[in-house]
Protein backbone atom coordinates (compact mmCIF):
# COMPACT_ATOMS: atom_id res chain seq x y z
CA UNK A 1 0.00 0.00 0.00
CA UNK A 2 1.06 3.59 -0.63
CA UNK A 3 2.14 5.89 2.22
CA UNK A 4 0.15 9.11 1.68
CA UNK A 5 2.10 11.13 4.25
CA UNK A 6 5.45 10.30 2.64
CA UNK A 7 4.07 11.15 -0.79
CA UNK A 8 2.78 14.55 0.34
CA UNK A 9 6.06 15.50 2.03
CA UNK A 10 8.08 14.25 -0.96
CA UNK A 11 6.00 16.34 -3.36
CA UNK A 12 6.47 19.40 -1.12
CA UNK A 13 10.19 19.31 -2.03
CA UNK A 14 11.50 20.91 1.19
CA UNK A 15 14.81 22.76 1.20
CA UNK A 16 16.78 24.56 3.90
CA UNK A 17 16.19 28.29 4.23
CA UNK A 18 17.42 29.20 7.71
CA UNK A 19 18.57 27.40 10.86
CA UNK A 20 19.98 29.02 13.99
CA UNK A 21 20.58 28.35 17.65
CA UNK A 22 19.12 30.91 20.05
CA UNK A 23 19.91 31.50 23.72
CA UNK A 24 17.42 33.70 25.61
CA UNK A 25 17.66 35.21 29.08
CA UNK A 26 15.61 37.43 31.39
CA UNK A 27 12.33 38.83 30.11
CA UNK A 28 12.07 38.47 26.35
CA UNK A 29 9.52 38.33 23.57
CA UNK A 30 10.07 37.92 19.84
CA UNK A 31 7.27 38.49 17.34
CA UNK A 32 7.34 37.32 13.75
CA UNK A 33 4.99 37.82 10.82
CA UNK A 34 5.57 35.34 8.03
CA UNK A 35 3.82 34.55 4.76
CA UNK A 36 3.11 30.87 5.10
CA UNK A 37 6.70 29.78 5.76
CA UNK A 38 7.19 26.42 7.48
CA UNK A 39 8.73 27.06 10.91
CA UNK A 40 10.18 24.52 13.33
CA UNK A 41 11.68 24.75 16.81
CA UNK A 42 13.26 22.28 19.21
CA UNK A 43 13.87 23.28 22.83
CA UNK A 44 17.37 22.20 23.86
CA UNK A 45 17.10 23.54 27.40
CA UNK A 46 14.76 25.62 29.57
CA UNK A 47 11.28 26.59 28.44
CA UNK A 48 9.45 29.11 26.27
CA UNK A 49 5.91 30.10 25.39
CA UNK A 50 4.73 29.90 21.77
CA UNK A 51 1.61 31.77 20.69
CA UNK A 52 0.76 31.05 17.05
CA UNK A 53 -2.09 32.64 15.13
CA UNK A 54 -5.44 30.87 15.70
CA UNK A 55 -3.84 28.42 18.15
CA UNK A 56 -3.95 28.31 21.99
CA UNK A 57 -0.72 29.28 23.81
CA UNK A 58 1.72 26.39 23.96
CA UNK A 59 4.29 25.84 26.71
CA UNK A 60 7.45 24.38 25.21
CA UNK A 61 9.84 22.52 27.50
CA UNK A 62 13.18 20.78 27.11
CA UNK A 63 13.02 18.12 24.40
CA UNK A 64 9.85 19.52 22.79
CA UNK A 65 9.55 19.91 19.05
CA UNK A 66 6.99 22.11 17.32
CA UNK A 67 6.25 22.47 13.62
CA UNK A 68 4.09 25.13 11.96
CA UNK A 69 3.77 23.98 8.32
CA UNK A 70 2.53 27.42 7.26
CA UNK A 71 3.44 30.00 9.90
CA UNK A 72 1.68 33.34 9.70
CA UNK A 73 1.95 35.37 12.91
CA UNK A 74 3.52 33.94 16.04
CA UNK A 75 5.26 35.04 19.22
CA UNK A 76 7.86 33.28 21.34
CA UNK A 77 8.53 34.59 24.82
CA UNK A 78 9.92 33.84 28.25
CA UNK A 79 7.70 32.03 30.71
CA UNK A 80 9.26 33.51 33.86
CA UNK A 81 10.02 36.34 34.42
CA UNK A 82 7.06 37.93 32.68
CA UNK A 83 7.88 38.74 29.04
CA UNK A 84 8.05 42.26 27.68
CA UNK A 85 4.72 43.60 26.49
CA UNK A 86 5.50 46.49 24.17
CA UNK A 87 8.46 45.51 22.03
CA UNK A 88 11.07 42.92 21.22
CA UNK A 89 14.14 43.00 23.51
CA UNK A 90 16.84 45.48 22.53
CA UNK A 91 19.77 43.08 22.79
CA UNK A 92 20.51 40.81 19.85
CA UNK A 93 24.17 39.84 20.11
CA UNK A 94 25.87 37.25 17.88
CA UNK A 95 28.57 35.32 19.74
CA UNK A 96 30.09 31.87 19.30
CA UNK A 97 27.65 31.09 16.52
CA UNK A 98 24.67 31.71 18.81
CA UNK A 99 21.98 34.36 18.66
CA UNK A 100 21.48 35.86 22.13
CA UNK A 101 18.09 37.38 22.94
CA UNK A 102 17.01 39.30 26.04
CA UNK A 103 19.15 40.44 28.99
CA UNK A 104 22.81 39.57 28.29
CA UNK A 105 23.57 39.71 32.04
CA UNK A 106 20.77 37.35 33.13
CA UNK A 107 20.92 33.58 33.44
CA UNK A 108 19.61 31.91 30.25
CA UNK A 109 16.10 30.50 30.59
CA UNK A 110 15.76 28.98 27.11
CA UNK A 111 18.04 27.51 24.48
CA UNK A 112 16.40 26.60 21.19
CA UNK A 113 17.26 25.44 17.72
CA UNK A 114 14.85 26.92 15.24
CA UNK A 115 14.58 27.52 11.57
CA UNK A 116 12.58 27.78 8.40
CA UNK A 117 12.45 25.58 5.36
CA UNK A 118 11.07 26.33 1.92
CA UNK A 119 8.73 24.19 -0.16
CA UNK A 120 9.62 23.97 -3.85
CA UNK A 121 6.36 22.45 -5.06
CA UNK A 122 4.00 24.65 -7.10
CA UNK A 123 1.24 22.93 -5.13
CA UNK A 124 2.75 23.76 -1.73
CA UNK A 125 -0.34 25.62 -0.54
CA UNK A 126 -2.61 22.71 -1.45
CA UNK A 127 -0.30 20.10 0.09
CA UNK A 128 0.23 22.10 3.30
CA UNK A 129 -3.53 22.43 3.64
CA UNK A 130 -3.62 18.64 4.10
CA UNK A 131 -1.39 18.91 7.20
CA UNK A 132 -2.28 20.11 10.72
CA UNK A 133 -1.75 23.82 11.40
CA UNK A 134 0.47 23.00 14.37
CA UNK A 135 2.33 19.83 15.35
CA UNK A 136 3.70 19.51 18.89
CA UNK A 137 5.83 16.50 19.85
CA UNK A 138 7.23 15.88 23.33
CA UNK A 139 10.06 13.58 24.46
CA UNK A 140 11.23 12.43 21.01
CA UNK A 141 15.06 12.33 20.98
CA UNK A 142 15.00 11.22 17.31
CA UNK A 143 13.64 14.63 16.31
CA UNK A 144 16.31 16.49 18.28
CA UNK A 145 18.96 14.39 16.55
CA UNK A 146 17.52 15.13 13.11
CA UNK A 147 17.35 18.87 13.78
CA UNK A 148 20.95 18.83 15.04
CA UNK A 149 21.97 17.15 11.77
CA UNK A 150 20.13 19.87 9.82
CA UNK A 151 21.96 22.54 11.80
CA UNK A 152 25.34 20.90 11.27
CA UNK A 153 24.82 20.38 7.54
CA UNK A 154 23.49 23.92 7.00
CA UNK A 155 26.65 25.41 8.54
CA UNK A 156 29.12 23.18 6.68
CA UNK A 157 30.22 23.52 3.07
CA UNK A 158 30.42 19.83 2.19
CA UNK A 159 29.84 18.39 -1.27
CA UNK A 160 26.17 17.63 -2.07
CA UNK A 161 25.10 19.86 0.84
CA UNK A 162 21.75 20.85 -0.70
CA UNK A 163 20.86 17.24 -1.53
CA UNK A 164 21.60 16.09 2.03
CA UNK A 165 19.64 19.00 3.52
CA UNK A 166 16.62 18.26 1.34
CA UNK A 167 16.60 14.61 2.43
CA UNK A 168 17.10 15.49 6.11
CA UNK A 169 14.21 17.94 5.99
CA UNK A 170 11.94 15.36 4.37
CA UNK A 171 12.75 12.90 7.14
CA UNK A 172 12.33 15.62 9.77
CA UNK A 173 8.86 16.56 8.51
CA UNK A 174 7.71 12.95 8.25
CA UNK A 175 9.09 12.06 11.68
CA UNK A 176 7.42 15.08 13.29
CA UNK A 177 4.07 14.37 11.68
CA UNK A 178 3.99 10.66 12.43
CA UNK A 179 5.19 11.22 16.00
CA UNK A 180 2.25 13.49 16.69
CA UNK A 181 -0.43 11.52 18.51
CA UNK A 182 -2.86 14.43 18.53
CA UNK A 183 -5.71 13.05 16.48
CA UNK A 184 -7.77 16.04 17.52
CA UNK A 185 -5.66 18.27 15.28
CA UNK A 186 -7.21 20.50 12.66
CA UNK A 187 -8.80 18.62 9.72
CA UNK A 188 -6.28 17.30 7.26
CA UNK A 189 -4.43 14.25 6.03
CA UNK A 190 -2.89 13.40 9.42
CA UNK A 191 -6.28 13.34 11.07
CA UNK A 192 -7.65 11.17 8.27
CA UNK A 193 -4.76 8.71 8.59
CA UNK A 194 -5.37 8.51 12.35
CA UNK A 195 -8.79 7.00 11.59
CA UNK A 196 -8.16 3.30 10.71
CA UNK A 197 -11.21 3.14 8.40
CA UNK A 198 -10.36 6.32 6.50
CA UNK A 199 -6.69 5.36 6.37
CA UNK A 200 -7.58 2.31 4.29
CA UNK A 201 -9.36 4.47 1.73
CA UNK A 202 -6.61 7.11 1.68
CA UNK A 203 -3.89 4.51 1.16
CA UNK A 204 -5.86 2.88 -1.62
CA UNK A 205 -6.47 6.21 -3.32
CA UNK A 206 -2.78 7.15 -3.13
CA UNK A 207 -1.65 3.71 -4.29
CA UNK A 208 -3.79 3.91 -7.43
CA UNK A 209 -4.64 7.54 -8.28
CA UNK A 210 -5.46 6.49 -11.84
CA UNK A 211 -8.16 4.06 -10.74
CA UNK A 212 -11.74 5.19 -11.53
CA UNK A 213 -12.64 5.71 -7.89
CA UNK A 214 -16.16 6.46 -6.72
CA UNK A 215 -17.40 7.42 -3.27
CA UNK A 216 -19.15 4.05 -3.08
CA UNK A 217 -15.95 2.11 -3.79
CA UNK A 218 -13.92 4.18 -1.34
CA UNK A 219 -16.63 3.58 1.26
CA UNK A 220 -16.37 -0.19 0.67
CA UNK A 221 -12.59 0.04 1.09
CA UNK A 222 -13.19 1.75 4.43
CA UNK A 223 -15.89 -0.80 5.40
CA UNK A 224 -18.42 2.00 5.88
CA UNK A 225 -21.72 2.92 4.31
CA UNK A 226 -21.52 5.54 1.58
CA UNK A 227 -23.16 8.25 3.68
CA UNK A 228 -21.15 7.45 6.81
CA UNK A 229 -17.90 7.43 4.84
CA UNK A 230 -18.65 10.72 3.09
CA UNK A 231 -19.48 12.52 6.35
CA UNK A 232 -16.56 10.99 8.26
CA UNK A 233 -14.06 11.78 5.48
CA UNK A 234 -15.18 15.39 5.11
CA UNK A 235 -15.12 15.96 8.88
CA UNK A 236 -11.63 14.47 9.30
CA UNK A 237 -9.84 15.57 6.11
CA UNK A 238 -11.69 18.86 5.63
CA UNK A 239 -12.83 18.26 2.03
CA UNK A 240 -15.16 15.83 0.25
CA UNK A 241 -13.57 12.56 -1.00
CA UNK A 242 -13.85 13.42 -4.70
CA UNK A 243 -12.48 16.91 -4.08
CA UNK A 244 -9.48 15.39 -2.31
CA UNK A 245 -8.99 12.93 -5.18
CA UNK A 246 -9.14 15.73 -7.78
CA UNK A 247 -6.64 17.86 -5.87
CA UNK A 248 -4.26 14.95 -5.46
CA UNK A 249 -4.49 14.01 -9.13
CA UNK A 250 -3.77 17.60 -10.17
CA UNK A 251 -0.78 17.79 -7.80
CA UNK A 252 0.60 14.59 -9.31
CA UNK A 253 -0.10 15.82 -12.86
CA UNK A 254 1.76 19.06 -12.28
CA UNK A 255 4.71 17.17 -10.86
CA UNK A 256 4.75 14.76 -13.83
CA UNK A 257 4.56 17.62 -16.33
CA UNK A 258 7.31 19.58 -14.58
CA UNK A 259 9.81 16.84 -13.85
CA UNK A 260 9.10 13.71 -15.89
CA UNK A 261 8.82 15.17 -19.39
CA UNK A 262 5.74 13.07 -20.16
CA UNK A 263 3.20 13.90 -22.83
CA UNK A 264 -0.28 15.10 -21.94
CA UNK A 265 -1.91 11.82 -22.96
CA UNK A 266 0.36 9.73 -20.75
CA UNK A 267 -0.07 12.05 -17.77
CA UNK A 268 -3.84 11.92 -18.27
CA UNK A 269 -3.79 8.12 -18.16
CA UNK A 270 -1.57 8.00 -15.07
CA UNK A 271 -3.88 10.26 -13.05
CA UNK A 272 -7.14 8.61 -14.03
CA UNK A 273 -8.54 10.32 -17.13
CA UNK A 274 -9.86 8.34 -20.08
CA UNK A 275 -8.71 10.88 -22.66
CA UNK A 276 -6.27 13.73 -23.04
CA UNK A 277 -9.13 16.13 -23.85
CA UNK A 278 -11.04 15.32 -20.65
CA UNK A 279 -7.85 15.74 -18.63
CA UNK A 280 -7.04 19.03 -20.38
CA UNK A 281 -10.45 20.47 -19.45
CA UNK A 282 -10.06 19.42 -15.79
CA UNK A 283 -6.44 20.60 -15.56
CA UNK A 284 -7.23 23.97 -17.15
CA UNK A 285 -10.13 24.53 -14.77
CA UNK A 286 -8.03 23.59 -11.74
CA UNK A 287 -4.68 25.19 -12.63
CA UNK A 288 -5.73 28.06 -14.88
CA UNK A 289 -3.89 27.03 -18.05
CA UNK A 290 -3.80 23.97 -20.33
CA UNK A 291 -1.32 21.21 -19.41
CA UNK A 292 0.76 21.58 -22.60
CA UNK A 293 1.29 25.29 -21.93
CA UNK A 294 1.99 24.59 -18.26
CA UNK A 295 4.69 22.07 -19.24
CA UNK A 296 6.30 24.58 -21.65
CA UNK A 297 6.19 27.46 -19.17
CA UNK A 298 7.66 25.46 -16.30
CA UNK A 299 10.37 24.04 -18.58
CA UNK A 300 11.42 27.55 -19.59
CA UNK A 301 11.40 28.71 -15.97
CA UNK A 302 13.60 25.83 -14.82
Amino acid sequence: MSDPLTEVVSLLKPSAALSKQVVAAGAWRVRRTEVGQPFYCVVLDGSALLEAQDQPPLLLERGDFVLLPAAQQFTMSSVSPEPLEDSDPAHFVLRDGLLHVGDPQATPNAQTLLGYCAFGSPDARLLVSLLPQQVHVRDQPRLATLVALVRDESRAQRPAREVILARLLEVLLIEALRASADTGATPGLLRGLADPRLAQALRGLHAAPGHPWSVAELARTAALSRSAFFERFQRAVGVAPMEYLLSWRMALARDLLRHQGLGVAEVAQRVGYSSASTFTVAFTRHVGQPPARYARDTAHAA
